[in-house]
């Protein structure tokens, strides 16, 4: 098993740390939220449109408006500006919030010249405004890291979800029977296992590159009898020609042929070079290995669905003999301690000597504990910090 205890990561914050860091992010949020509440999120919200349009204008114009004693000023621009800014304050409603502000920026403005210092002086006008926007900003800034916190934490979660998993499945394998006759349970498996695959080689020998793949297909209607689909173009090739009749064996044969020898054999040996030649590892793979299986076997439930799938399946394929071979594994469950048997199975195929010592010590149990503990606490605090 690859259950052994990783090694701890120093960079990586215990579970205590992230809990504290999502608390603080939402004592932060709750407080952004507060400071915007006072002041009206409606007014804020007017503000921030009006001060992010004359900070705009500003830092649009100001290098072609100033005039630094070196170089002319864009007339144009200058003129320009100054007519933005007049429109802009005669534009602003006349009860909105701090428009003795903005009227400051208009008239610091409307001078004949006009110096870096004057936008200098413009913008400490605007300050005021600037602190009341910046709490819309910081509402923003504080939710993004609420989230990031939250994340952090739900992500922590499911990583100690998966190890708990691991870790109980370890102690299940540490209270397995290694004495229990798993004969019982190994020798219809490996009845079967041989003898579908026997069944399969056959029909790769003797059936047609047409018949064998149009069989894969079918199988797609089964889920749990995983065969990756045959090649759409490979499959199209087998339909259509006539070498489609050969079996799999004969077309790998005819693909390492040069084209002058394979046009003794088949019509349009260019196209089987392009249709098989370059399909053979999936041909040469193509096995009984999707029928059978597996070991340690799966738990009971998997085993009943999974061989049920698997008899329609191989009764297209393989005599009725392989069929009740099939049917003496999917009957397991009942006729078996099936689950002790496997338990054993998987303890003895499994384990690795350092966690059958852990397991001995009691290590596994104490880290499962504190793994719970941590895990409870990291719940706790998601259930505490909804989403926001």
């Amino acid at each position: 098993m690859s259950t052994q205890s990783p090694e701890p990561d120093a960079d990586e914050p215990s579970a205590e740390a992230l809990v504290t860091t999502l608390e603080r992010a939402a004592t932060a949020h709750e407080q952004a939220l507060e400071r915007v509440e006072a002041a009206g999120e409606a007014r804020l919200e007017e503000l921030r449109e009006h001060y992010e349009e004359m900070t705009g204008l500003l830092d649009r114009y100001e290098a072609r408006a100033t005039s630094d004693g070196e170089t002319d000023v864009d007339m144009e621009a200058f003129i320009e500006f100054q007519e933005e800014i007049a429109r802009f304050v005669e534009n602003l409603p006349d009860d909105v919030d701090h428009r003795e502000a903005f009227e400051t920026v208009d008239e610091t403005m409307h001078q004949k010249w006009l110096k870096s210092s004057d936008f200098e002086t413009a913008r400490q006008a605007l300050d005021p405004i600037a602190d009341l926007v910046e709490r819309i900003e910081e509402r923003e800034r504080t939710r993004e890291r609420y989230r990031e916190a939250r994340h952090d934490v739900a992500v922590r979660r499911r990583e100690l979800d998966g190890r708990v998993d691991e870790l109980e499945d370890l102690v299940a394998l540490g209270d397995a029977d290694l004495d229990a006759p798993v004969e019982n349970v190994r020798e219809p498996i490996e009845a079967y296992n041989r003898a579908i695959a026997e069944a399969f080689d056959r029909r790769k020998r003797e059936d047609s590159a047409r018949e064998l793949l149009d069989f894969v297909e079918t199988t797609t209607a089964y889920p749990l009898v995983e065969y990756r689909p045959p090649p759409p173009d490979l499959v199209a090739y087998v339909v259509d020609s006539e070498a489609g009749t050969e079996t799999i064996p004969t077309l790998l044969e005819y693909a390492d042929y040069s084209v002058s020898k394979l046009e003794h054999y088949v019509p349009a040996a260019r196209r089987l070079k392009r249709n098989v030649a370059t399909h053979q590892t999936y041909l040469r793979r193509l096995d009984s290995g999707p029928l059978e299986i597996s070991w340690p076997p799966p738990a009971a439930e998997t085993l009943w669905w999974r061989c049920r799938e698997l008899i329609a399946v191989v009764s297209r394929i393989a005599p009725e003999d392989v069929v009740a071979k099939l049917r003496a594994v999917r009957a397991l469950p009942r006729t078996a301690d099936y689950e002790r048997l496997r338990e054993s199975v998987r303890a003895r195929e499994q384990l690795t000597d350092a966690e059958r010592e852990r397991l001995e010590r009691g290590d596994v149990e104490a880290e499962l504990s504190a793994l719970r503990d941590e895990r409870d606490h990291l719940e706790a605090a998601l259930e505490k910090y909804p989403e926001r």
